[in-house]
C-alpha cells in the first residue's frame, strides 16, 4: 500500500507506479529518419543553430532528483534526471527580446509539440534531458533528448525531441490544440483540460438521443443521468463525467475515455472493448458483465484507500466481468492487487 509520506507528495488524483516500472504513453517510436539525431534551435534568435548529441554532452550537465506527474494520473517519484539546462542553452544561441513563448518539438509521426511561457520554462528548470536514472534515455521514453519540464504535467515533457523554436506569440501543441490538455498544466491545480466549447442546446440533444458515436464530446456532464443502452462507440469523451449514472448495456468500444469519471456507475454489461481508460475513475462503480477487453488501464482507479490505508469506494466485479489478465499489469500497485483479487476469488 502506498507509504503516507508519499502520498502526500502526490498531486490531487494521482498515483503511484509500481517500483521499477515507467509507463509507456502515446507513440512507441519516433518518425524514421536517415539524418543523424540532432537538436536544432531557431525562431527568434541571432544565430539558429544545431547540436549533434556528442556536444550536448560536452555541455556542462546538470542533475536534479523530480517528480513525474502523468496527466493519466500515474506518478514516479524522486526520478534522477540528467541533461543541460534549457538556460544554458539558450544563453548559446542569443534570444531576442521579442521572444515570449518556446516550444518543443518532437521527431513523431504526429509531429508532436508544446509549448511554455519562456520566463516560466526557465524558472522550473526545464532541462534537455539526456540521462534518466543513471541510464541513457530509452529510446521508447523519448531518447536520446527529450525535454523535462518540472511541476508540470508530464505531456509538457516531449519525447524525441529534434527542435526548440523561440516564438513571440504562442502555438499551441499537439496535445493542447488536438485533445484539449491544460495550456499551463500544472498539476497541483488539476489543470488537466481546457474548458470545452460544447453548447448546451446540443448537448441536451446528444443525451436525449443516447448517441455519442463518432462525436467529440471531451468534459461532457453526464452525471446522474439514465443512459442504459447509450451508443457511444468510437467517441471522444476524455474527462467526461459520468458519476452515478445509470449506463446499463451501453457500448463504449473504441472511445476515449481518459481521465473520465465512472465512480458510483451503474455499469453492469457495459462494452469497453479497445477503449482508452487511461486515469478513468470507476471507484464504487458496478462493473458486473461489463467487458473491458482490449483496453487500456493506465492510471486507472477501481478502489480507493482511507486515511487508515483500507481499501474503500471499491467497484463491483465479480466473475461475470470481463477484464483478461494482460490488461492489469500497466495499474498501479493497489489498483493491480484488488483487480487481481476480485477477479480470482
Amino acid at each position: 500500500m502506498t507509504n503516507q509520506n508519499q502520498t502526500k507528495r502526490l498531486p490531487p488524483g494521482q498515483q503511484l507506479v509500481a517500483p521499477g516500472k515507467w509507463p509507456i504513453i502515446g507513440e512507441r517510436k519516433p518518425a524514421e529518419s536517415e539524418q543523424p539525431w540532432s537538436l536544432e534551435i531557431d525562431g527568434e534568435v541571432t544565430q539558429p543553430t544545431s547540436f549533434s548529441i556528442a556536444e550536448l554532452q560536452s555541455f556542462p550537465q546538470t542533475e536534479r532528483i523530480e517528480n513525474i506527474h502523468c496527466v493519466t494520473r500515474w506518478s514516479m517519484l524522486d526520478v534522477t534526471i540528467r541533461g543541460v539546462l534549457l538556460a544554458d542553452l539558450l544563453n548559446k544561441v542569443g534570444v531576442k527580446e521579442e521572444v515570449k513563448f518556446v516550444s518543443f518539438v518532437s521527431r513523431s509521426e504526429r509531429n508532436h509539440s508544446t509549448s511554455l511561457l519562456i520566463d516560466e520554462a526557465i524558472e522550473l528548470g526545464t532541462l534537455i534531458a539526456l540521462n534518466i536514472n543513471g541510464k541513457s534515455l530509452g529510446l521508447e521514453h523519448g531518447g536520446p533528448i527529450r525535454n523535462i519540464v518540472p511541476g508540470r504535467y508530464f505531456y509538457k515533457s516531449v519525447k524525441w525531441l529534434t527542435r526548440i523554436d523561440l516564438l513571440a506569440t504562442d502555438r499551441l501543441g499537439y496535445w493542447e490544440a488536438e485533445t484539449g490538455y491544460h495550456n499551463h498544466a500544472d498539476p497541483w491545480k488539476e489543470e488537466r483540460y481546457m474548458v470545452p466549447s460544447l453548447d448546451r442546446r446540443s448537448v441536451l440533444k446528444l443525451l436525449e438521443s443516447r448517441d455519442f458515436s463518432g462525436h467529440d464530446l471531451r468534459s461532457i456532464n453526464a452525471s446522474d443521468r439514465n443512459l442504459d443502452g447509450l451508443n457511444a462507440r468510437e467517441s471522444l469523451l476524455r474527462d467526461a463525467n459520468f458519476k452515478n449514472a445509470s449506463l446499463i448495456g451501453a457500448d463504449f468500444s473504441g472511445a476515449n475515455l481518459s481521465n473520465a469519471h465512472f465512480e458510483k456507475a451503474d455499469l453492469r454489461q457495459v462494452k469497453f472493448i479497445e477503449a482508452d481508460l487511461e486515469g478513468a475513475d470507476f471507484a464504487g462503480a458496478d462493473l458486473r458483465g461489463a467487458n473491458l477487453t482490449g483496453s487500456s488501464l493506465i492510471g486507472s482507479t477501481f478502489c480507493n484507500l482511507d486515511s487508515g490505508g483500507e481499501i474503500s469506494a471499491a467497484a463491483v466485479i465479480d466473475q461475470s466481468t470481463t477484464i483478461p489478465p494482460e490488461i492489469l499489469p500497466p495499474l498501479t500497485p493497489t489498483q493491480f492487487e484488488y483487480l487481481n483479487s476480485r477477479l480470482n476469488q
